[in-house]
């Protein structure tokens, strides 16, 4: 297993700007969601309309799990397909209104975007996503070649800082 600490893991994070979100219906169906992302206070950041069925679904149940693929090549051989390294966790998701979510958050994922109110898709919303559990990583630090060793590969480590 790979020596790997929270540090590592949400620098690996940070650094892409995609995940996918997993949710639950009210109906009990497994639904997922490719988002962009911000990283702010140990939480991560998307935004969607509140008439959207991402926000009807984290409102119902805010338990969620998250994959944040990261990118992986092989240096100097770019056109060698290597599977993507992975970030999963499972979390709890929390809707914030837009005016309540961090400035730098509204900046990053927001900037060069017209923002209305109303309108036939809702106003905007934040929504954070607190990491609860584990870290579990595949490929995240180790090089690419690296992720040929399976046990190697693999990492855990504790996603709070403090203990809930």
């Amino acid at each position: 297993m790979v020596d790997i600490d929270r540090g590592d893991v949400w620098k690996a994070i940070t650094a892409e700007n995609f995940m996918v979100i997993g949710m639950v219906t009210a109906r009990g169906e497994a639904r997922t969601a490719g988002v962009m992302h911000a990283v702010h206070d140990e939480r991560l950041w998307f935004t969607t309309h509140d008439l959207a069925w991402k926000a009807r679904h984290i409102g119902a149940n805010p338990a969620v799990g998250v994959t944040v693929p990261i990118a992986k090549r092989v240096p100097l051989l770019p056109w060698i397909k290597i599977p993507a390294a992975t970030v999963t966790f499972a979390g709890e998701a929390e809707i914030i209104a837009l005016a309540e979510m961090p400035e730098q958050v509204r900046s990053a994922l927001l900037d060069d975007l017209e923002v209305t109110d109303g309108g036939d898709h809702g106003n905007i919303v934040g929504v954070a996503v607190r990491p609860t559990g584990d870290f579990v990583t595949y490929g995240v630090g180790v090089s690419a070649l690296g992720m040929r060793d399976t046990e190697l590969a693999a990492g855990r480590v504790r996603a709070a800082s403090v203990s809930a």
